[in-house]
């Protein structure tokens, strides 16, 4: 395994709570697009991976793991691409401001940052969030200077599992991607790891992925990015 240098982590349920942030933000999107129906608001929820028992998003369903555009997809196949397209901005617009306005950082998340930062690791954001969302999120919670930076699902041709953002952060850092470690509580994280030949793939189970989900993808499961710092730190004794 060659030395870790840099590392990308995804957003959304690796350094953000992603049920504390992202439930009111969805409802939010699934009344607006259901006209305030709210039985039909709460089918469109359930197209999106809402378990409403659990009061939470399923793994790897598709508000956990996709972009604005597969939301826009599943919940309006009928339309068509000019009035996605229109669909797709307010979206964009949507979880832009309010997924910011309501971040809430996962707990130790940034001394963990800071931490890593501090010994010099080059630092990004791979999220299927848009750039714009994701740039505002991180100066929402004050770690925007920690990144190098923050790569949305419109930064990109391909958003994740493709590995276009491994690609981009290597152009960007000079790193190779043997060198770059991939963060994130979802399959489609890992995926990218692996496509995009990422030298460490870490699972975190502070976000919408389980054990059973993560493990068979990942070289390491830790609870939380909180436990990323101690870690790394051992395997460059090893």
């Amino acid at each position: 395994m060659a030395t870790i240098k840099g590392i990308l982590f995804d957003k959304d349920g690796t350094l953000v709570d992603f049920n504390a942030t992202w439930s009111a933000v969805a409802d939010f999107m699934a009344m607006e697009a259901a006209d305030g129906d709210r039985p039909a608001a709460d089918e469109l929820l359930t197209v999106a991976g809402y378990d409403f028992d659990a009061r939470r998003f399923k793994a790897d369903s598709i508000f956990a793991a996709g972009t604005n555009r597969d939301v826009v997809e599943a919940w309006f196949p009928q339309l068509s691409r000019q009035e996605q397209g229109a669909a797709l901005a307010r979206f964009n617009e949507i979880t832009a401001v309010e997924g910011s306005r309501k971040a809430v950082a996962l707990p130790g998340i940034p001394a963990a940052l800071a931490a890593l930062h501090g010994r010099d690791y080059r630092l990004g954001v791979a999220t299927n969030d848009s750039t714009s969302g994701a740039e505002k999120t991180l100066l929402a919670l004050g770690i925007a200077q920690l990144f190098d930076a923050a790569y949305g699902y419109d930064a990109v041709a391909n958003p994740k599992p493709a590995p276009d953002v491994v690609l981009s952060f290597c152009d960007l850092t000079g790193l190779k991607p043997a060198e770059i470690a991939m963060v994130g509580d979802n399959r489609h994280d890992l995926d990218m790891a692996r496509a995009g030949g990422c030298g460490l793939a870490v699972g975190v189970l502070s976000g919408t992925g389980t054990r059973a989900s993560l493990a068979p993808m990942a070289d390491v499961v830790l609870d939380s990015v909180a436990d990323l710092p101690a870690f790394l730190e051992e395997l460059g004794r090893n």
